[in-house]
């Protein structure tokens, strides 16, 4: 069971509900939360306490409304990929069993959310324990948040851009980057948020 963990905010969570601070104080915020079971909803894998800190800081940081938390599942890395792939692959390359990088894609898919069922799938094994892993599901927070507020885009990469954004700033708080935990270079990035056809 988790103890402790560095990852959530006591003073996020006080300053969403009181509202806006004014312009001259400045914002502090502390990611120490201790985890107990209350923490943990019934139809989540991730604590709650967590799920809520994230859309919070999301929807203040960044241009998106505030909606119900999504349900959160883990999954194998054969049932992200497939999840992520489905509609796309064709029949004649099945997703392998490892769960592997898939056509020539460079990396592995670390979760997906399923804008359908509003779920995310986070990676078995996933604590929320470490600022990479937290990443991973402010990635997926964004997308849940877009689907609740009906953003369209012109292409599904265009959607990962405010993703990518959100996760980056998350794991610079935490003084390292998209790059350093996940070898995702600028240029890469480039093609993963652009509309390229």
């Amino acid at each position: 069971m988790l103890k402790q963990t560095l990852l959530c905010v006591a003073f996020i969570t006080a300053t969403a509900a009181a509202g806006p601070a004014e312009a001259s104080e400045p914002r502090t915020v502390d990611y120490t939360h201790v985890f107990g079971a209350n923490d943990v909803s019934s139809n989540t894998t991730a604590p709650a306490g967590l799920v809520a800190t994230v859309s919070a800081w999301i929807t203040r940081n960044f241009d998106l409304p505030r909606a119900d938390a999504p349900k959160i599942e883990l999954a194998s890395p054969m049932q992200i990929a497939a999840l992520r792939y489905r509609g796309l692959l064709p029949q004649m390359h099945p997703v392998p069993a490892d769960g592997q990088p898939l056509l020539g894609t460079g990396s592995s898919v670390v979760a997906v959310y399923d804008s359908l069922r509003q779920i995310i799938f986070l990676p078995e094994g996933w604590t929320g324990e470490s600022p990479a892993e937290q990443s991973v599901l402010v990635h997926e927070m964004v997308h849940h948040l877009q689907n609740r507020a009906q953003l369209r885009f012109h292409c599904p990469e265009e959607r990962e851009k405010l993703a990518y954004e959100a996760q980056e700033r998350w794991l610079s708080q935490f003084g390292t980057s998209l790059e350093q935990e996940f070898e995702i270079d600028p240029f890469s990035l480039l093609v993963r948020i652009n509309c390229i056809r």
